[in-house]
């Protein structure tokens, strides 16, 4: 006979972490593909425009209206805070935990 034991309290704690941090990289600024110039918190290198400092807010192409909690800048729609949910262009339909605001996909 096996006995199987529940997960440790420490286990649950690091799965969350895991988490917690992953959802946080997930909406980390990242490069952006230059497209005039770039977005407010950016500066041109290469091809791309990347964040100037840790304390960029998050941008994304801008296709049409910006989405809820972002603001034009440029060609680009930047976060109007740091607790703006992140927001991808919408192909299609929305995947699960996302709502349609304009022509973006907004997390919940």
């Amino acid at each position: 006979m096996t006995h199987t034991s529940a997960p440790s309290f420490a286990a649950l704690y690091l799965i969350a972490s895991a988490l917690t941090l992953a959802c946080t990289v997930a909406h980390a600024q990242q490069p952006l593909i230059k497209n005039g110039a770039c977005p407010s918190g950016y500066h041109t290198s290469g091809n791309y425009c990347t964040p100037s400092s840790g304390s960029a807010k998050p941008a994304i192409a801008k296709v049409g209206a910006c989405p809820s909690g972002y603001h034009t800048s440029g060609n680009y729609c930047l976060a109007s805070s740091a607790s703006s949910k992140p927001a991808v262009i919408k192909s299609g339909s929305c995947p699960s935990g996302f709502h349609t605001s304009g022509a973006y996909c907004l997390r919940n």
